[in-house]
């Protein structure tokens, strides 16, 4: 069954509920009774529930033209392969250091097994290559018209040099991608999703910076769903945490742990962290695992160290 929430008289967020669970990757469809867009397509495992979910809003399906993707991860991209084949119509917008891995998916998916192993297709489905004219590589600063609105791009690195925020002109909602953190409806805790191998801590911050001063009226994550009021709290809380973990496995790197010992050293400050929170860790495990955090943190650090030697 389709899981919507309306957030305005356009858009409508779309629950993808990966892998059986609620509250863990968002898609927001924009439609104004005649055309529609989409921005975050999640996996292709889940592209089935998309689908439902644009129907159930409304939406027929021959009226989605644009397709926008933050960055290419799988959890957040994947699925763009299965709608660019099964709606020719429509067009697929993303950085142009992500677009050529749409269009030839072979190095993403060599990556992504190395990580996932056998259970690839299982949870990110079937990932095929999308005609290179389907594809539209936006830049910063571009204003691109979409249903009712315009959306302005946002360069925004530090997860991913990938990575594109979009904000909406009409509504002043921020699509955040993975910048904004994860965060689950109703929850005072962000937690940074630094997968490797991109993570860039200060490029993340500059970030940050540069979204908080667009002055949104909300925030709309992928991971999970529209935070409205105290705008600066989330920024703070993100920030200080990112910065603070990633101290924390510097430390334990200097000290001489393993990688195996750093991850249960995090997964115990985390759980501490949320104890007196009224939510399920296993939430925030889903979008982010412990496992990928310290590796992009690992990597980070090996990358900066080299960098200085």
């Amino acid at each position: 069954m389709a899981l919507l929430r309306p957030l305005t008289p356009t858009i409508t967020l779309i629950d993808l509920q990966f892998q059986g669970r609620v509250e863990t990757i968002a898609s927001y469809l924009i439609y104004d009774g005649e055309t529609a867009a989409l921005i975050e397509t999640g996996p292709a495992s889940t592209i089935d529930t998309l689908l439902e979910g644009i129907r159930a809003a409304g939406a027929p399906l021959e009226a989605l033209r644009q397709i926008f993707v933050t960055h290419i991860h799988l959890d957040h991209a994947s699925g763009a392969s299965v709608l660019a084949r099964q709606l020719p119509w429509t067009r697929i917008y993303v950085h142009p250091v992500g677009a050529p891995h749409l269009a030839d998916p072979s190095k993403l998916l060599a990556s992504a097994a190395r990580l996932y192993g056998d259970e690839l297709e299982s949870l990110w489905g079937t990932i095929v290559p999308i005609p290179a004219e389907r594809i539209v590589s936006v830049n910063d600063g571009d204003e691109i018209p979409i249903p009712s609105s315009t959306l302005r791009v946002l360069e925004t690195p530090g997860h991913a040099r990938h990575h594109h925020a979009y904000f909406d002109l009409n509504s002043r909602l921020l699509f955040t991608g993975d910048i904004g953190g994860v965060r689950m409806p109703g929850v005072p805790y962000v937690r940074p999703p630094t997968a490797p191998p991109e993570l860039d801590i200060e490029a993340w911050r500059a970030s940050i910076a540069r979204l908080r001063a667009l002055d949104a009226s909300g925030l709309c994550l992928t991971h999970f769903g529209l935070f409205r009021g105290n705008l600066e709290w989330h920024w703070n809380d993100l920030e200080q945490r990112l910065v603070a973990w990633g101290e924390a496995v510097r430390a334990q790197l200097e000290q001489g742990a393993d990688e195996a010992t750093i991850v249960q050293k995090l997964k115990a400050q985390a759980e501490q962290e949320l104890a007196h929170l009224e939510v399920d860790p296993r939430q925030y495990d889903v979008a982010i695992s412990y496992e990928s955090l310290v590796a992009g943190y690992i990597r980070y650090w090996s990358k900066t160290r080299a960098s200085t030697s």
